[in-house]
């Protein structure tokens, strides 16, 4: 008997740029006996029908709404920026649709909350794009801690590189340094990181955290113009954990020459060290290196091979695939194993914190 595949809608699919195409597109293609592509649509129909005649998708939607209305669609996949999330989630939400959103689900956290509450209601799958959570290298990480390889943890220390967030930038990215529309250095790079991190350590028991915007204004290349610039640069949280390790974060703007991605993890058996080349933890290729009992040095730790075993190479592709598979298990077992909207809360809840104790 032949498998029904899930028909999928996408708003917000370029094929020249963007996310969805370099992410989504090519993880829904690796796990095309699951999903199958019905339609896409954009800002405009125009735009619209050329992604759907460049990348063979069968129907160009005249909007978004007729594309969450389709009776051909089952789940809405959107990955539009920031600001339009909440009202294309809701719509989708109450169409009865299921939903897989790009982080951050909603521009703060009282829209985070609505729509999961929303989604609670409705009793549809609806999943947040949170992949550090459900990486091979996060999913090590968590077996490596409950098996012991640190015993009990002291402290943890994260020091990471946003990439934007600096004083240049192109016309296309400049909506990330306007704070308002919620695509900050906080809520995108370190946001997918704690995500990673609470989920292998656990959650925050206190925090005090301090915000500094060191450029007030944004150069674009592209055209030479000087813009204002809002979005902090500079991220401080310290803190301690539920499970009582103290913790330590420092984000900044920009691309660093030296570290741009190190995550320590230190007990009081081992010490485990994670680097990246960028602070963005849930799109860059991970090492984890680790040392216990009488090692004297750090010595590279192999993700077993069960655990990425028939996954793509690029961590983008494959961790984005990963959030897919455990959707489509959930659609069809009734379960939560993907990062759900309540873990889009949770998080939310985080970042709001941070925030405030920042303004405080």
């Amino acid at each position: 008997m032949k498998k029904e595949k899930i028909k999928v809608g996408i708003i917000g699919l370029n094929p020249n740029s963007q996310w969805a195409s370099k992410s989504h597109l090519p993880a829904l293609s690796h796990l095309s006996d699951t999903f199958e592509i019905i339609g896409v649509a954009n800002s405009t129909h125009e735009s619209a029908v050329k992604a759907a005649d460049m990348l063979q998708i069968p129907i160009a939607y005249e909007n978004a709404d007729t594309l969450i209305a389709s009776a051909d669609i089952e789940l809405v996949v959107i990955t539009v920026k920031v600001p339009y999330h909440y009202d294309l989630v809701k719509t989708a939400l109450e169409a009865g649709k299921h939903v897989y959103c790009e982080h951050p689900l909603g521009n703060g956290l009282a829209e985070t909350e609505q729509l999961a509450a929303i989604a609670a209601r409705k009793n549809v799958v609806a999943v947040v794009g949170t992949q550090m959570a459900v990486s091979p290298e996060v999913i090590y990480l968590e077996r490596l801690i409950k098996d012991g390889y640190v015993g009990r943890i002291l402290s943890t220390t994260l020091i990471g590189s946003g990439g934007p967030w600096s004083d240049e930038a192109i016309a296309a990215d400049y909506y990330l340094y306007d704070k308002t529309n919620g695509a900050t250095m906080l809520t995108i790079p370190l946001g997918h990181t704690l995500a990673g991190i609470t989920k292998v350590l656990g959650d925050f028991d206190t925090l005090t955290a301090k915000m500094i915007n060191n450029f007030t204004t944004v150069k674009l290349r592209d055209n030479g113009e000087i813009k204002p610039k809002t979005s902090e640069d500079q991220i401080m949280v310290i803190g301690q954990l539920k499970n009582g390790a103290a913790i330590s974060i420092h984000y900044r703007g920009g691309v660093s020459r030296g570290t741009n991605l190190l995550w320590e993890i230190n007990g009081t058996e081992g010490d485990i060290q994670v680097t990246g080349p960028l602070g963005h933890g849930q799109f860059v290729p991970l090492t984890i290196r680790g040392a216990k009992g009488k090692d004297r040095e750090l010595e590279t730790l192999l993700i077993p091979n069960e655990m990425v075993e028939g996954l793509p190479d690029d961590p983008v592709i494959r961790n984005v695939a990963q959030v897919y598979k455990r959707l489509a298990a959930d659609i069809k077992n009734r379960t939560k194993t993907a990062p759900s909207f309540e873990d889009a809360v949770v998080l939310g809840k985080l970042i709001n914190e941070i925030e405030q104790s920042s303004k405080s």
